[in-house]
């Protein structure tokens, strides 16, 4: 096994992990963010008040991106496992 190989296919596979979570992850900031001031703003402290609009949120995120991860995914497996033939080698 190439070395050199196994690194680029570890990192690819980190990097690859971090640009689909990440509009998750951005969307979940905004959303928290928003409830956080909000409840600051009007001085309730529920816990359901940033619970359950970062869910909805994410919901929605999960369908509307559906295709896109759906397409990428594999395309990146694709990709890796037509990449594993050389690891053998």
């Amino acid at each position: 096994m190439n070395p050199d190989l196994a690194i680029d296919l570890f990192k690819s596979t980190v990097v690859f992990a971090l640009y689909v979570v990440a509009p998750f992850l951005g969307l979940t900031l905004v959303v928290g963010l928003a409830a956080s001031l909000l409840q600051s703003i009007t001085s309730m402290q529920e816990q359901t008040l940033t619970f359950v609009p970062k869910l909805l949120a994410i919901s929605g995120l999960m369908l509307a991106l559906t295709p896109w991860l759906l397409r990428s995914l594999t395309e990146f497996a694709t990709a890796i496992f037509t990449r594993m033939g050389g690891l053998g080698h």
